[in-house]
């Protein structure tokens, strides 16, 4: 890969490629857009420009046609950008080939994902995941164009390489060190492992969800501990767990990595022990941006990685976050064609589809403005007693409440 520029502490800049096909619309390569250019935001990347261009299936050599790749490269030439991100995975040829044409570093959606989570990461634990995944996504595109990884740096890439000789000197270096890595993790799993099984028998609640839609905000709520939030992508590497006694009724909830689309591979493999506190659960709270215009898709997103990850048959809440800033598009009622999902009323979208999840409680909240908080406090203090309940026959309902009773916020946010 090339390195990018000496910025000097210049903000990186990029331009932003994604291909609209059979399956892939305009208005899906928008939004996939949106996201792109917040994940590079997050990764301290300023978004410039974006190309699009309608194609039946991406090129085998180079993504795009060789007419777009000469617009964007003149582009580029003219606006002084830095670098080029694709939404979608490349191929190590196609990698090569984008590089050698536009002369400046090019990245993938994974590529960015991966930058972004070894920012982020702040534990020994979360550190070692991420690393084996760079390492996993680095090793089958290792080229003339790098060199030791000693010798990588900042930004999004690597300096110039010297040589096959050197290819497979990094080569060895690179399986090595994931060999490495894999022992260590492993290590790791049975620790955590063992950290879970010291938990006791109390009922487990993992909080799921797509990146960015307040788990962390409402697990600080629910648990009156702090947990940190922040309006970025992935701000939550690794797992945090609190008890939480709602009534006299106790429990653990875990607070786990927010999923994306797209998500590596790599990634989803190396977080194992991580995903292992979802696996694990006794009852998921799969927390849904409602406000967010795509949360269909979100929801989607969530559901099919839960099923990849074994976790898909675990009995679950649905929690529509953020009703606070939900705001239906405009439809003119002289409009003949069907409302849009978006364009539903809040009282509307509780009639639809969302009432049944097929067969999943749901419920309708604001995290930061505490609306309905102690509505799922109720809720989940029934389905985690039940939980309980039948985990220990012998101690009957009776000793707890019928019901969790604790007034919910006022209309200041106040307890």
């Amino acid at each position: 890969m090339i390195d990018p520029l000496e910025l000097s502490g210049k903000a990186e800049t990029a331009v932003l490629i994604g291909l609209i096909h059979d399956r892939q619309d305009s208005d899906q390569v928008r939004e996939y857009l949106d996201e792109l250019e917040f994940l590079a935001t997050t990764a301290d990347i300023k978004s410039l420009k974006r190309f699009t261009q309608r194609l039946n299936k991406p090129d085998g050599r180079t993504y795009v046609g060789s007419g777009k790749l000469a617009e964007v490269k003149a582009w580029m030439e003219e606006h002084g950008a830095d670098s080029v991100i694709f939404d979608d995975e490349l191929t190590p040829a196609q990698q090569r080939n984008l590089e050698k044409e536009l002369g400046k570093p090019v990245l993938d959606r994974p590529r960015l994902i991966l930058d972004i989570f070894a920012r982020r990461a702040r534990t020994a634990h979360a550190k070692t995941q991420v690393e084996l995944a760079q390492h996993e996504y680095m090793l089958p595109r290792l080229t003339k164009l790098w060199t030791h990884l000693e010798r990588q740096r900042g930004g999004t890439g690597t300096r110039g390489g010297a040589g096959e000789k050197e290819i497979e000197t990094d080569r060895r270096l690179v399986r090595d060190r994931i060999s490495l890595l894999r022992t260590q993790l492993k290590q790791i799993d049975r620790q955590m492992a063992t950290q879970r099984g010291n938990r006791g028998k109390l009922v487990r609640v993992a909080v799921v969800g797509y990146t960015n839609v307040g788990k962390s905000t409402l697990m600080t709520l629910l648990s009156k501990s702090e947990v940190f939030a922040e309006n970025k992508l992935f701000a939550t590497l690794d797992t945090t767990v609190r008890k939480i006694v709602l009534g006299n009724l106790p429990f653990l909830m875990s607070d786990t990595v927010g999923f994306i689309r797209k998500l590596p591979t790599q990634l989803i493999e190396s977080f194992k022990s991580t995903l292992d506190e979802t696996r694990e659960a006794d009852l998921l709270l799969h927390v849904v941006d409602i406000s967010h215009h795509n949360f269909e898709e979100q929801y989607e997103t969530v559901r099919q990685t839960l099923n990849e990850i074994g976790a898909g048959d675990k009995p679950v809440i649905v929690v529509f976050n953020k009703i606070d800033a939900y705001r239906p598009a405009p439809h003119h009622p002289d409009d003949l064609t069907p409302k849009r999902v978006e364009q539903y009323t809040l009282e509307e979208l509780k009639e639809t589809w969302m009432a049944r999840m097929n067969g999943e409680e749901c419920i309708f909240i604001s995290a930061a403005e505490r609306i309905n908080i102690d509505g799922l406090r109720k809720l989940l203090y029934e389905r985690v007693k039940a939980l309980h309940v039948a985990r220990y026959p012998y101690e009957s309902d009776l000793l707890f409440k019928d019901s969790y009773d604790e007034p919910d916020a006022g209309e200041d946010g106040t307890l």
